[in-house]
């Protein structure tokens, strides 16, 4: 069965956080605000509930997203909603929503931006530019800083 997706318009709360895996994989952590604005009678805009979740990026999107954006930026995303389940250091069962986050960007709506293309890693041999896959000890360091600090990681 596949994950459910997700694509939405939000808003950054916070700055992006990159960390590296032990590995030496980059991977970058966003706390994203979703809520649906309506103006009311009187013309005044009203914020509905809010929906927060946090994004996890791995690899060069990881680094492109620590460099590109910031708190407050609109932005237009897409992803798998995954529920991660981890005991925290007091031994309570806890569960978390994050969001794998497989395009992420600058909503254009309100905002000029300026694109870069950039050239991808290679193997050096002309093989594949793909990265390689992710291992036990990068997966773990997913969502460091991305909920509370009194967990270890079930994986």
């Amino acid at each position: 069965m596949s994950l459910p997706i997700m694509s939405g318009t939000g808003r950054l709360t916070d700055d992006p956080e990159l960390r590296y895996t032990p590995t030496g994989l980059a991977t970058c952590t966003v706390r994203l605000a979703f809520n649906q604005r309506k103006k009311t009678e009187d013309g005044e805009w009203e914020d509905g509930d809010a929906f927060y979740v946090n994004g996890i990026i791995w690899r060069e999107m990881a680094e492109q997203v620590a460099e590109s954006l910031t708190k407050g930026t609109e932005v237009v995303v897409t992803g798998r909603l995954k529920t991660r389940s981890y005991t925290t250091k007091n031994d309570e069962k806890r569960s978390v929503v994050e969001l794998l986050v497989d395009s992420i960007g600058p909503n254009l709506r309100y905002v000029n931006a300026r694109v870069q293309k950039l050239t991808r890693r290679s193997d050096n041999g002309g093989g594949s530019t793909d990265s390689p896959p992710l291992t036990a000890d990068d997966t773990r360091m997913a969502s460091v800083g991305s909920t509370p600090s009194d967990f270890e990681a079930p994986f």
